[in-house]
């Protein structure tokens, strides 16, 4: 059997993302053949993305450890530890996490948006400026290059 792409933890990028959440491009589109991104999230109570959608991908979202808030539209559901949820593209969501920490794998399709993540995120080899935070308007421009849509404050 050929294995057509492999990184080990240590290979894996990671980035500083919201609220100092750490975002993992576990496979990304070059790794790929642009089928797919997969994504490990490591974040702590209260963090949430502005209310979005993706206009490129749909997104699978599974809670490894920990719990959240998952708004689809006007729903809003609770996911527990083990729960999954798809959201197709141009169907605006978001989460808010409620327990003290949670582990989230992310899966994209097509891949590409870790391209987002890379664009407004910063790369934890480099060192940490002082007072390091994403701002808002880094984050639509982010978006917006990687057909996402800021549609408003989190939730």
């Amino acid at each position: 059997m050929t294995i057509p792409y492999l990184a080990q933890a240590e290979e894996q990028q990671q980035l500083e993302w919201l609220d100092g959440s750490t975002f993992s491009v576990l496979l990304d589109k070059e790794a790929t053949e642009g089928r797919l991104t997969v994504g490990r999230f490591d974040v702590a109570r209260g963090e949430a993305p502005p209310f979005h959608l993706h206009t490129r991908e749909d997104e699978v979202f599974m809670l490894l450890k920990g719990t959240a808030l998952v708004w689809a539209g006007e729903e809003e559901h609770e996911l527990r530890e083990g729960g999954i949820v798809f959201l197709p593209r141009n169907i605006p969501h978001s989460y808010r996490i409620t327990s003290e920490r949670a582990d989230l794998l992310m899966i994209a399709t097509p891949g590409g948006i870790e391209g987002m993540f890379r664009h407004a995120g910063r790369d934890l080899t480099a060192p940490r400026p002082d007072g390091f935070e994403i701002p808002k308007t880094l984050l639509a421009e982010a978006a917006e290059l990687y057909g996402g849509v800021i549609l408003g404050p989190p939730r």
